[in-house]
């Protein structure tokens, strides 16, 4: 080196356990868990230290997300989760055993279902809360019970994970009296207005109402919580999730007889799939980690962790997720609202149902149960839902045949055939996009993880319930309209 230079050594960033404490992280072995942890990720100088501190404020507000990744982050995530309330002994979990071994239940269309999925269904039906259970075709693994996946518990028991991270998450189709030709004829129009009337994104809002009523519950005021997330649900009222949550144009082909007051043929048709936005999720994520705290289950079960309706905790969950039902049904009735004053005609028939809620319903031995239905719809006899596809597939207006076996359900879609991350490593842009020009699609927005070569064979899986629904109806999208492709999926 030579006389007088001198070398300054960038010293790396390091994150103190005052900075982790005043973002909200307790003190104790956590603190120094995401201090190792966070200053490790620092080391590899892949994110600066305002970023990284910027993430975990938002995971200290709303974990789960972060729990789907794959980086070092996600451990972290699990650990907000699953964290120990040991402010007082009065806060200390009961504990609980498991079952041996699994109650017996019913499992449409196996060889489409994997392994993770099966094994996730058999530790729900070894709580000793569980009755009866059923697993749907369209099942593939999530947090705790399976997406697809029916568990009838104790009636003053609820599971918050079985209930699912987007409470309410539903469909809503409104069926217009408009021959389906009116897509070709004018598709610049009908693509204009399902842009200039749709906001998608974690943190979208609309800035315009067509119906606030909802907002007037009393129900707005029952927890502290609840009033706290009132401003952020009014803001994103008329707004769609990420990940598969669409709104779509489409024709619906119903045959003579399917549906009182329509005559068979083939109609213009808006489909819409989303849930309770960030009021939901912030509701699911407190309320998840709250069962936790509250009920002491062994490793393998502890996502499946209730709350007993006859306690507090129990009873504002029941509310908020009501709540939150209402409020899914009032953002998709927001979206076909505007779309149809844009459009200058009204429907003639609106169909809607929940496929992530818990109902208060009976067995046929006449007990009262609590029904858990995670991504699978009510099907009832002769109740009215909706199993889409894909974006490139066909989707089904169904009638319930009340099969008490599924505990009167049915698939809430096709189903997942491979990860995210799969699909983006498998599939190439110009081959989707290829298989959407040959069938008449268009998109706007979405990503390779939404390929229609993501989801299982629909008419497989419709097959494998033939003894569930009757179909009254085929919906085929023409112009879908997804959430941006950068957007994390929040489904």
């Amino acid at each position: 080196m030579a006389p007088g230079h001198i070398i300054f050594l960038m010293e790396k960033p390091t994150i103190h356990k005052e900075e982790l404490k005043a973002i909200g992280i307790p003190n104790g072995q956590l603190l120094l868990k995401f201090q190792r942890v966070c200053n490790s990720v620092l080391k590899q100088g892949r994110i600066g230290k305002p970023e990284l501190l910027s993430e975990l404020k938002r995971m200290v507000v709303d974990p789960l997300p972060f729990a789907k990744t794959k980086n070092q982050l996600r451990t972290l995530a699990h650990l907000l989760i699953e964290k120990v309330d040991v402010r007082s002994e009065d806060n200390e979990a009961i504990q609980y055993d498991i079952r041996a071994t699994a109650l017996g239940y019913p499992i449409y269309g196996k060889e489409h279902i994997d392994s993770k999925a099966l094994a996730q269904m058999d530790v729900a039906m070894r709580l000793p809360i569980s009755v009866a259970g059923a697993l749907m075709p369209d099942a593939h693994a999530g947090y705790g019970l399976p997406i697809g996946g029916v568990l009838a518990t104790d009636v003053n028991t609820i599971i918050p994970y079985a209930v699912g991270v987007d409470i309410a998450c539903r469909m809503c189709m409104s069926i217009f009296d408009v021959p389906a030709t009116v897509l070709d004829k004018e598709l610049a129009r009908l693509k204009w207005i399902l842009n200039e009337c749709t906001f998608f994104g974690m943190g979208s809002t609309s800035k315009e109402h067509f119906d606030t009523h909802l907002f007037d519950s009393d129900d707005w005021k029952a927890t502290k919580l609840i009033r706290s997330l009132k401003d952020k649900a009014y803001s994103q009222l008329g707004t769609s999730g990420t990940g598969n949550h669409f709104v779509e144009w489409g024709t619906l082909s119903i045959g003579e007889g399917s549906l009182a007051d329509l005559p068979a043929g083939e109609y213009l048709t808006l489909l819409s799939h989303s849930g309770s936005r960030g009021f939901g999720s912030t509701l699911a994520n407190y309320y998840s980690t709250l069962a936790i705290k509250k009920t002491g289950l062994p490793r393998e079960a502890r996502e499946l962790a209730w709350l007993d309706l006859n306690s507090e905790e129990g009873q504002e969950y029941w509310i908020s997720m009501n709540l939150a039902g209402n409020y899914a049904s009032a953002n998709h009735h927001e979206i076909h609202n505007k779309i149809a004053d844009k459009f200058g005609i009204r429907p003639v028939r609106v169909i809607e149902n929940h496929h992530n809620f818990a109902w208060k319903e009976k067995l046929t031995d006449g007990s009262d149960v609590m029904v858990h239905r995670k991504g699978a719809t009510p099907a009832g006899k002769g109740v009215l839902g909706i199993i889409p596809g894909s974006m490139a597939t066909p989707g089904f207006l169904v009638a319930g045949k009340g099969e008490l076996a599924s505990i009167n359900s049915a698939s809430h879609g096709a189903g997942r055939l491979m990860s995210r991350n799969q699909a983006f490593k498998e599939f190439k842009s110009a081959a989707v996009a290829e298989l959407l020009r040959s069938r008449g699609i268009t998109l706007l927005g979405s990503g390779l993880d939404e390929a229609p070569m993501a989801y299982k064979d629909i008419h497989a899986v419709m097959k494998a319930q033939e003894s569930l629904v009757e179909v009254l109806g085929t919906f085929m999208p023409k112009i879908v309209k997804m959430a941006d492709p950068r957007e994390r999926p929040e489904d």
